[in-house]
Parts: structure tokens; sequence; C-alpha cells
């Protein structure tokens, strides 16, 4: 049986090489001296800096953390975010009238928040949460109204006819057309709950990934920065990975258009 490179075998077997390649060469130029350990790191050496922290546990506490603040910033700001946009849809005035600040709000970027958000909420578990729900609200709200507004004219124009009231067409029309458009920003607001749990980490904490590398950097210890960094690899894919799976839970039907796709 062949091994194909466009199968899934085949890609990750591509993939695991190219990995392995380039941690080969990488360590093989620090052992001759063409590449500078102090300033780039070792993988042996960051092997050993993922095993030792994981040996006392403070890999897995740093992690729990970190995961748990993405998590729920993920959650909160798509919920809340989500409802808010398509609220919006009810009331064209204030839709008009919320427009300009919410457009000044996107063009900020969330992590000059950082500070406030820390000050406000402390340097606990929940000023990490509420900087992760700053970066995923908006966008989530963006895309909520957007689609609400682009929904199909023509059928609530139908069911205007048949006598449906606004609330009949926003739960009948407007929230399953924009569900689609909402589950589609789940992929990019798992990266920014981790994005914001991260640098509320980097501001002040005394847990997490974000503390783990700031830390290690204002010690030198390169090594250890790159397995904190390597952590956030692995979690950033195993949270992309089961957001992928809720997707094509809630929206099979998008599954079966892409496979279709590919076999054209």
């Amino acid at each position: 049986m062949k091994l194909g490179l466009d199968t899934f075998a085949g890609r990750s077997l591509l993939q695991l090489c190219i990995v392995v390649l380039v941690l080969g060469v990488w360590q093989f130029g620090v052992a001759q001296g063409w590449i500078s350990s102090f300033m780039v790191g070792a993988p042996a050496d960051i092997w050993r800096a993922l095993v030792l922290s994981a040996s006392n546990n403070s890999l897995w506490t740093d992690s729990g953390y970190t995961v748990f603040e993405a998590i729920a910033g993920f959650v909160i700001g798509t919920v809340s975010g989500s409802a808010i946009g398509l609220a919006l849809w009810y009331s064209p005035f204030v839709a008009r009238l919320t427009e300009p600040f919410i457009i000044a709000i996107n063009s900020i970027p969330k992590i000059a928040f950082g500070p406030i958000v820390i000050l406000w909420f402390g340097t606990g578990l929940s000023s990490k949460i509420a900087l992760a729900v700053s970066l995923t609200a908006i966008v989530a709200l963006i895309a909520a109204y957007q689609a609400a507004k682009n929904a199909d004219i023509d059928y609530q124009t139908l069911l205007i006819t048949l006598g449906a009231n606004k609330r009949d067409i926003f739960f009948k029309v407007i929230v399953p057309s924009s569900l689609p458009s909402i589950i589609a920003t789940f992929h990019i607001n798992i990266g920014f709950g981790l994005v914001g749990a991260v640098v509320g980490e980097f501001i002040s904490s005394e847990h997490g990934l974000g503390h783990m590398i700031f830390t290690a950097s204002g010690l030198y210890d390169l090594n250890s920065v790159w397995a904190g960094l390597f952590m956030l690899m692995v979690i950033g894919f195993v949270l992309y990975f089961v957001v992928d799976y809720i997707e094509r839970k809630l929206l099979p039907w998008k599954e079966d258009t892409h496979q279709n796709s590919l076999n054209v």
C-alpha cells in the first residue's frame, strides 16, 4: 500500500521529517560552534528544560493556568460579542449610533488595554480572562452583526407577508443564517484568547506560560523560553483542532462541501 503525500498520514510524516531536519541542523550547528547556544538555545538543552519543568510539575501548572484563561476568555468573549452583534440588528438606530465607537475600539490594539485591565481586575485570573475577552468579543460582535445585516432579505419579506413579526424573523432567519459566520470566528478567537491570556501573564502574574517565558527571559535562560514557546505551540494546535472538530459537528455540510471540492 503506497503512502501518498496527499494523504493525511503522508503529510504528517513529511511534516515530522521537516521538524526533525530543522532540529537536527540546529543541534549540529550548535555542536560545531556555528550557532550560539546562549543567543539561540539548543534543542538538547530545550528538551532538558522541558523535562525538568515537567518533573517538578511547574510546566503542567503553568500550562493549566494559561489554557483555563484562554478557554474562559474565548467562551465569554465569543458568546457575549455574538449576542451583542445579533442584538444590534434589532435596532438600526442603536447600531448606527454605536458603530463609530465599535470601529474606534476595534482600531486600537487590544494589548494596549493590558495595563488598564490589570489595574481594574488585579493580577489574578480575572485580569487575564478579561484581556482575552477584550480580544475575542469585538471579533465576534462584528462578525455576528455583519452576518445579521446580510441575512436573506427575500426570506424575511416572505415571512412578513405571512404575518411574521420582528421576533419571528430574528429567531427564524437572522440567528440561523448568522450561525455559520459566528462559528467561523471560533478559529480566530481561540488564538486571540490564547494571546490575551499570555499577554496578561507577561504584564503581571505569578503563574502561566507567559509568566514562565517572561521570568526565563529575565534570567537569560533562552532554553526555558523556548520550552514555554513550545508548550504554547502545542496548546495552540490542540485548541485549534478541538475548535475545528466542534465546527465540523455544528456545520457538517461545510465538511461535505470541502470534500466535494477536493474530488472535482
